[in-house]
C-alpha cells in the first residue's frame, strides 16, 4: 500500500528476534498507565475549570454574539481546559440558562473540536522530546501546598500544577508500559493482515480509534494512546490518521450515550455534535490519501522527516493532520450551522408538557463546575415556580365557576401538579446537595442555601393550593355553596396573589444580582391588608348571623390558605435578593 507497510514487513521477518516477552502483567501495567494519565487529565481539567469559575460566563455571554465568535470562544475554552467534553457540557448547561441559543452552541461546540487538538500537540512538542516527568515532582511541590489554603482559587491552582504534573507522569508511564517493539517484533505480526487491504485497513483503524474512545472515554486520552503507538512504531502513518477520525466519531458517541439520561438540550447539542463530526470524517475518507501524500511532502520540505518513513515523525504528523482536518471541517460546515439546528430540533422534538414530570434543565450525568450547575438549578426552580402559577389558574375557575364543565379533570390536574412539585423539590435538592459537596466557593454555598430554600417554598406553594382545591370540593359536597359577594371577595384576594407570583415569576427568571425586593413587598403588603379587611368583615357577619360558621368555615379557610401562599412568595423573593 505504502512503503511504510513494507518498512515493517522487514521488520516482522527480521530472525534476530523469535520470542515475546509480554505477560498480563504488563498488559495491566499499561492499563495503569492509561488511568494514570486520565486522571492527571481530569484533575488538570477541573482545575482550570474552577480557576474560571464564574467568568466563563461572563466570557461566553460576550463572545458568542454569532456562530463565527462562537468558533474561537469554543477553541480558546478547549485549549485552556484541554478537555471538549468539559466544554460541550459548559454549553449545554449555557444553553439550558438562556444565556446561549442552539445555534451559537453549536458554534462553539465545532470550535471545541480545533481546540481538542491542542492536547495532540503538547504531547507531539513537549511529551515525546522534553522529559516533563522529571520536573513533576518541583511541579507538584509547588501545587500541593497550595490544596491546604482556605480560598477556593489558590486551590484550584493547586490542583491544575498538581493534575498538569499528574498528566506528564503518566504520559512517561504509558510510553513505558508499552512494550518495545524492537524486542517484540511479533506484536506487530496481526498488522500483515490488515494493513494491506487497501481502505479497508482505512475504515478498520477508524473503528478502532472510535471503540478506543468509548472505552477510555476521553478523545484526548485516545489520541495520547495513538500517539504513543505511532511514536514507539507500532502503527504507521496513515493507519494511526485512521484511528484519529474514528476518534472523532468516538467523542460524539460519548456524548450521546451521557445525553441518552439527560435533558432535550443536552441532546440536540450531542445530535449536532454527531452530524458535525461524522460528515467531517466521511469527506476525509474521499481525500484521505491525496491529504496525507500532502502533509508527508510538507513535512519533507520543512523538517525533512517523512511520517511514513520515520516512526518519530508520525506524532508531528498527527498534530498537522488533526488541526488541519478539525479547521477545514469548521471552516465548511459553520455555513450550515442554522440547517443542522433546525435538523437536530426535528430530530430531538422538546416534550414541552408541564403535565408530563420531566426536569428540563437538569439531567445530566456529568457535573459540570458549581457555577454552571447553580444556573441549571436556577432554570428549573424558575419552571417550578411556572407550575405552581398554573395552579393559580385553576383555582380561580374552580372557585367561579360551580358546574363548569371541566371541574373534575382541573381537581385531578391539581393533585397531579401537587405530586409533580414533591418530585421536583426531591430531585432539584438532590442535585443541589451534590453540587455542595464539590469544592464551592462561599459565594456558591450562599446561592445553593438561597436554592434551596426557594425550593422548599414553591414546594409548600404546591401543596397549599392543593389543599385549597380540596377545601373547594368539600364546599361544593356540602348543601350550602358560595355567595355571590363571597365568591368576588375570594376572586379579588387570589388577583392579588396571581400578581404577587408574578413578581415571583419575573425575580425568578432575572439575574438574581439585580433582583429588588419593593414590589414583592408591596405586593405582600396589600394581600395581607385585604386578608384583614375580608377577616373582619368575615367575623362581624358571624356576629350578625349572616354568615352560619358551618356554611362559611371553607369561605375563611379560602382567605387564610391565600395569605398563607402570600408568605411563601415573598420568603421566595427574600431568598433571591439574598435575604436569607
Amino acid at each position: 500500500m505504502l512503503k511504510s507497510i513494507s518498512t515493517f514487513e522487514q521488520i516482522l521477518k527480521s530472525p534476530k528476534h523469535v520470542t515475546m516477552e509480554y505477560t498480563f502483567l504488563d498488559f495491566v501495567s499499561l492499563l495503569g498507565a492509561l488511568g494514570f494519565f486520565i486522571y492527571g487529565m481530569k484533575v488538570m481539567s477541573e482545575g482550570i475549570q474552577k480557576v474560571a469559575g464564574s467568568k466563563m460566563r461572563k466570557i461566553l455571554g460576550a463572545m458568542t454574539s454569532n456562530r463565527f465568535k462562537g468558533v474561537f470562544t469554543g477553541f480558546l475554552l478547549t485549549a485552556l481546559v484541554q478537555s471538549s467534553s468539559a466544554t460541550t457540557v459548559m454549553v449545554v448547561s449555557f444553553v439550558n440558562a438562556g444565556l446561549l441559543n442552539l445555534v451559537e452552541s453549536i458554534g462553539v461546540i465545532m470550535g471545541a473540536n480545533i481546540g481538542t487538538t491542542v492536547t495532540a500537540w503538547i504531547i507531539s512538542l513537549i511529551g515525546f522530546k522534553v522529559k516533563i516527568s522529571a520536573y513533576a515532582l518541583p511541579i507538584i511541590a509547588i501545587g500541593a501546598p497550595l490544596l491546604f489554603v482556605s480560598k477556593s482559587k489558590p486551590r484550584a491552582w493547586g490542583e491544575v500544577f498538581i493534575g498538569f504534573a499528574l498528566l506528564f507522569m503518566g504520559l512517561a508511564a504509558l510510553k513505558g508500559a508499552v512494550p518495545d517493539l524492537k524486542s517484540n517484533p511479533e506484536i506487530l505480526s496481526f498488522l500483515q493482515h490488515y494493513a494491506d487491504m487497501g481502505y479497508l485497513s482505512i475504515i478498520m483503524f477508524v473503528a478502532i480509534g472510535t471503540l478506543v474512545t468509548v472505552v477510555v472515554q476521553s478523545s484526548s486520552a485516545a489520541m495520547a494512546v495513538t500517539l504513543v503507538m505511532a511514536n514507539q512504531g507500532w502503527i504507521p502513518f496513515e493507519l494511526a490518521a485512521a484511528m484519529v477520525l474514528g476518534e472523532n466519531i468516538g467523542t460524539t458517541i460519548t456524548a450521546n450515550l451521557a445525553a441518552l439520561i439527560a435533558n432535550v438540550h443536552a441532546k440536540r447539542a450531542a445530535r449536532a455534535h454527531f452530524i458535525f463530526n461524522i460528515g467531517g470524517v466521511v469527506w476525509m475518507l474521499i481525500v484521505f490519501i491525496p491529504f496525507l501524500k500532502g502533509i508527508n511532502a510538507y513535512m519533507e520540505a520543512t523538517m525533512g522527516s517523512s511520517p511514513f518513513a520515520q516512526a518519530t515523525a508520525i506524532p508531528i504528523g498527527l498534530s498537522i493532520f488533526h488541526t488541519l482536518f478539525n479547521i477545514i471541517n469548521t471552516t465548511m460546515m459553520v455555513w450550515f450551522v442554522p440547517q443542522i439546528a433546525r435538523l437536530v430540533t426535528k430530530m430531538v422534538p422538546s416534550k414541552g408538557d408541564d403535565d408530563e414530570f420531566h426536569l428540563e434543565f437538569i439531567g445530566m450525568n456529568i457535573m459540570p463546575t458549581p457555577e454552571i450547575s447553580i444556573l441549571e438549578a436556577r432554570k428549573e426552580v424558575a419552571k417550578f415556580a411556572k407550575i405552581t402559577t398554573r395552579m393559580s389558574e385553576f383555582t380561580h375557575v374552580l372557585i367561579a365557576k360551580k358546574q363548569h364543565k371541566s371541574r373534575q379533570k382541573m381537581m385531578d390536574k391539581m393533585k397531579h401538579y401537587e405530586e409533580i412539585t414533591d418530585r421536583m423539590e426531591v430531585e432539584i435538592a438532590t442535585f443541589l446537595a451534590k453540587v455542595s459537596e464539590g469544592n464551592i466557593s462561599e459565594e456558591s454555598s450562599f446561592k445553593i442555601r438561597a436554592l434551596l430554600s426557594i425550593n422548599n417554598d414553591l414546594e409548600r406553594i404546591g401543596d397549599i393550593f392543593y389543599q385549597i382545591s380540596l377545601t373547594i370540593e368539600r364546599q361544593l359536597e356540602s348543601a350550602q355553596w358560595f355567595s355571590e359577594e363571597q365568591i368576588t371577595n375570594l376572586l379579588k384576594i387570589y388577583t392579588l396573589l396571581d400578581e404577587a407570583l408574578n413578581i415571583m415569576r419575573h425575580n425568578l427568571n432575572n439575574d438574581y444580582s439585580k433582583v429588588t425586593i419593593d414590589a414583592a413587598l408591596n405586593k405582600e403588603r396589600e394581600i395581607n391588608a385585604l386578608r384583614n379587611e375580608l377577616r373582619r368583615d368575615y367575623l362581624k357577619r358571624v356576629e350578625k348571623g349572616e354568615y352560619h360558621v358551618k356554611d362559611a368555615i371553607h369561605y375563611i379557610e379560602l382567605i387564610n390558605a391565600c395569605e398563607k401562599v402570600g408568605d411563601h412568595v415573598i420568603n421566595v423573593s427574600e431568598a433571591v435578593t439574598g435575604q436569607i
